[in-house]
């Protein structure tokens, strides 16, 4: 039974990614970040589980690949779909033209997961931006609209931002550009410094800025991942 727990916290991410898109379509906006922030903490412990139990195995691999193609590559595609097909006032109909590259987002989050499978060099660091922090973007940008959050829902639903969006953060998830990782040898300063301003910028970001401080807090990691491979390279 132990040997399951990694695969049933995959189970449970995929499981509420499913309904997830549910309560977008539904438009149950308030479920999606609950849902949402399970699925980011089922993937970060399934895999945690999996070293601490030492029952890494390939299935477990490949069901969190599927698992997260769909919390963090169709759920973020659904979303800004329906802030689309609100844009261009659909009424009752589900399927729009003018809607449909939302989801180029999830088809380069496929590509994005693809690429970190055969990745040998991700082991502490990413290359590129990860779908479940590219879904955080999306899923700020899909409550301050939900919310008007400081008045800004016609910015955050108006199709220019949308597509800038979905044009800036695909190429990231497959850019090869280093952005750090959350995994850490040891909790001393040293070594992790970005990682503890990251940290303490972001709680501070969410405190002052809400739904907005997910986008912000996606642009700061880019921002302050640059910095550390400059420092580095210096």
């Amino acid at each position: 039974m132990i040997r399951h727990i990694p695969n049933m916290l995959t189970a449970l991410n995929l499981f509420c990614g499913c309904s997830a898109i549910v309560a977008i379509l539904a438009g149950e906006s308030y479920w999606v970040p609950v849902l949402l922030c399970i699925s980011v903490l089922a993937d970060f412990m399934d895999g945690l589980a999996a070293r601490l139990l030492n029952v890494s195995a390939e299935m477990g691999k490949e069901l969190d690949s599927l698992a997260d193609m769909v919390s963090f590559g169709v759920v973020p595609g659904t979303m800004f779909y329906v802030l689309l097909l609100d844009y261009f006032k659909t009424g009752e109909e589900l399927f729009h033209f003018y809607a449909l590259p939302a989801f180029l987002l999830t088809v380069f989050a496929g590509w994005r997961l693809a690429l970190f499978n055969v990745d040998t060099r991700q082991t502490k660091d990413f290359i590129g931006l990860n779908t479940p922090t590219c879904t955080m973007f999306v899923l700020g940008s899909y409550m301050v609209f939900q919310t008007n959050f400081w008045g800004l829902q016609s910015y955050a639903g108006h199709p220019v931002f949308i597509g800038i969006s979905i044009l800036v953060l695909s190429w990231l998830m497959v850019a090869d550009i280093r952005l750090f990782g959350n995994k850490v040898e040891n909790f001393g300063w040293k070594g992790n410094e970005v990682r503890y301003i990251f940290f303490i910028a972001g709680v501070a970001n969410l405190f002052l800025l809400g739904w907005l401080a997910f986008p912000v807090n996606v642009i700061l990691y880019i921002i302050l991942s640059l910095l550390n491979n400059a420092s580095k390279k210096a």
